[in-house]
């Protein structure tokens, strides 16, 4: 076993898990407070087609960052959780992208 096995294999994650579980719990709370917030403005708004579409996808784009949140809060619960994949980072990144979109489309 060279150095770097027995690193890996004595290694203590210590908080890390628990921050980063923390993290993904503040983020998806950001999220939702863009999607309630696009939800409002289309309800208070003229009831435009454009406004019910884009609440539409922002719901949408919620509940998939939702559920790639709760995959990875929920791998995160083992003593040594592995690594986010590389789909998981994409999908997360891409809802974060798109939902901003939102909030500064229902902003604007």
């Amino acid at each position: 076993m060279n150095g770097a096995e027995a690193a890996e294999a004595g290694r203590d994650p210590g908080l890390q898990p628990e921050r980063t579980r923390l993290a993904w719990r503040r983020t998806t709370l950001t999220c939702t407070i863009t999607a309630v917030l696009a939800v409002r403005q289309a309800v208070r708004g003229s009831g435009a087609p454009v406004e019910v579409a884009g609440t539409a996808f922002s719901v949408l784009v919620w509940l998939a960052f939702l559920v790639v949140a709760h995959r990875r809060i929920r791998a995160l619960a083992v003593p040594r959780p592995a690594g986010l994949t590389a789909r998981s980072a994409l999908a997360g990144g891409l809802c974060a992208v798109a939902l901003a979109g939102f909030a500064i489309a229902v902003i604007i």
